[in-house]
């Protein structure tokens, strides 16, 4: 099959190879039309970069590092799918690795895309994570690290996160005006930055309702199924069990609904049960899942384009910073 060209898509639309070649790299240069016309017409011809002969002309390697807590948490594999289709069509792979929640894992995997000299790294936080010694270290030698979904403030940087605690506040605000009197919270790692910001939410609807708070009805919780169960069970087994359950993850709801049932607690009549991220299947569930719709593939995309824009960044002026944070929403289901 005959390779296309940037030469053939200027030749196509009328344009000099080098308007081509901007609008591809997404340059300023190139005005919002023109961009949309060259990426378009690149699409319909299935036109790619060749990222070999784009390394060697630009001394880049034309990867970057990608670092998930886990691919088969399908929060991650959507983020991931935002983030190839946005790196591959500027012309660069993703590595990606998988620090399976744990911090030791997640320096090894840092240190080995540094030795793989990536032109950027894209990171959410393991649940073990306090200390980033070894992100600020690959900072500080020019490594551009972009966060995402889970990020550290003790590192200047763009951050991509969703807005967890409106998210939060809403999912527990639909619980109180739902009539449920007395709601738990499982969340997840203590330290990660999304627990936080989701019990604040939750918090701050229950002190707008004037609810109050007791915090033996906020659960820390792996996601297995044994320690949810186990979870489950110490909230069932309170002189006063809560009739609402709000967790940190769909991930982390459909444990909790597989341990409800083995127990013999009618959902949502006894306990009403709402997760957080949305998952693809969550309407399949039994009952449907009621969740918060959390952007996956809008988080890995505009994170991706977050990182690309620094490797490429030509001015040397200081950088200003972006903590981008997308809205969530609301998916009322039967659970609740």
């Amino acid at each position: 099959m005959e390779t296309v060209t940037i030469k053939d898509i200027a030749k196509a639309l009328n344009l000099s190879t080098s308007t081509v070649s901007r609008a591809l790299r997404g340059s300023y240069e190139i005005s919002p039309e023109t961009k949309k016309v060259v990426l378009e017409y690149a699409e319909k011809i299935n036109y790619r970069p060749n990222p070999i002969a784009l390394s060697l002309k630009e001394n880049r390697s034309r990867s970057i590092g990608v670092i998930v807590p886990e691919i088969d948490n399908p929060f991650f594999s959507q983020a991931i799918n935002g983030i190839e289709t946005i790196v591959y069509n500027r012309g660069y792979h993703a590595l990606i690795f998988q620090s399976y929640e744990s911090y030791q894992r997640e320096v090894i995997n840092v240190q080995h895309l540094a030795s793989r000299r990536v032109d950027g790294v894209l990171i959410s936080l393991s649940g073990q994570t306090t200390d980033i010694d070894h992100l600020r270290e690959l900072q500080d030698k020019g490594m551009p690290i972009v966060f995402f979904d889970r990020f550290s403030d003790e590192i200047n940087t763009h951050k991509v996160i969703a807005d967890n605690f409106d998210g939060a506040f809403k999912a527990t605000e639909h619980l109180i005006k739902s009539g449920r009197r007395r709601i738990a919270h499982i969340a997840a790692s203590a330290s990660l930055s999304i627990t936080k910001e989701r019990i604040n939410g939750y918090r701050a609807a229950l002190n707008k309702y004037q609810r109050p708070i007791d915090d033996t009805l906020i659960k820390y919780c792996g996601y297995s199924l044994v320690e949810v169960d186990n979870v489950i069970g110490e909230l069932l087994a309170d002189s006063n069990p809560p009739d609402a359950i709000f967790t940190a993850s769909d991930r982390l709801a459909v444990s909790c609904l597989t341990a409800l049932k083995n127990k013999h607690v009618d959902i949502p009549k006894q306990i009403a049960v709402v997760g957080f991220t949305n998952l693809k299947v969550a309407h399949l569930f039994d009952p449907p899942l009621s969740t918060v719709m959390q952007p996956a593939m809008e988080m890995g995309q505009t994170a991706a384009e977050l990182l690309l824009d620094l490797i490429e960044r030509k001015s040397k002026a200081p950088i200003t910073y972006q903590t981008i944070k997308l809205p969530t929403e609301m998916i009322i289901r039967e659970s609740c």
